[in-house]
């Protein structure tokens, strides 16, 4: 075990990439997306719930208790998710505990971005893990909205329950990256200014990343 708790913290930030990318975009391979939301999501979401692990070793005392409660919270909801996948309850609390815990990771990943006064490996996987933590985020905000108001995002695909969700993945990457093809809007007010907030917050992202970076690269070239 104690192995295992020096590895998780040496490659916590790779760990965790890899972690984000399987469960945002895993559905790529899969053809059946039945399968792949009663089965492979669920795993999925295990795994990352595991990998985030790392960024909470030795903080502090109630940051882990509330770190613990998360986890299991976490891993035990893609366990229920094919029992009350029809329950749009069970949906929107799903979404607002992963919004939960997704901002934890975020704001843990943020805080050790801005401590280093040096480039490495963990500086550079840990901005990009902030990138798709934003995504994650972003996804169960506006699947939390979408269930609340059906008539909230226009021309999202509702024939199964994995379709929308890949559709909400489509569209926060969208909004992440501000390419904007248009093929998936917001058609309320709530959503409208949702999808416009999250595209602030992911470009100053952007922009105090660099900025952090640039900072960091030049105090390790004074020094």
């Amino acid at each position: 075990m104690e192995k295992i708790m020096i590895f998780l913290k040496r490659k916590k930030y790779e760990i965790l990439l890899l972690a984000l990318v399987q469960h945002l975009y895993t559905a790529i391979f899969f053809k059946d997306l039945v399968f792949y939301m009663q089965y492979i999501w669920p795993i999925n979401t295990m795994l990352l719930g595991l990998a985030s692990v790392g960024v909470f070793i030795e903080r502090g005392k109630w940051k882990i208790i509330i770190r613990n409660i998360l986890l299991v919270i976490v891993i035990l909801l893609p366990v229920c998710h094919s029992l009350f996948k029809d329950s749009q309850f069970f949906i929107e609390l799903l979404s607002l505990i992963y919004m939960v815990f997704f901002a934890l990771i975020f704001w843990e990943v943020i805080k050790f971005l801005i401590k280093p006064s040096y480039v490495n490996a963990d500086i550079i996987f840990a901005a990009a893990c902030g990138y798709f933590m934003l995504i994650e985020i972003s996804v169960f905000v506006l699947q939390f909205e979408f269930y609340r108001n059906t008539a909230s995002i226009t021309n999202l695909n509702t024939s199964t329950l994995a379709d929308t969700y890949l559709d909400l993945v489509y569209l926060a990457s969208i909004i992440q990256t501000t390419i904007g093809f248009g093929d998936i809007t917001p058609s309320i007010h709530v959503t409208k200014l949702t999808t416009s907030f999250l595209g602030v917050i992911s470009q100053f992202y952007n922009v105090v990343l660099v900025g952090i970076l640039i900072s960091k690269y030049s105090s390790y070239r004074k020094s």
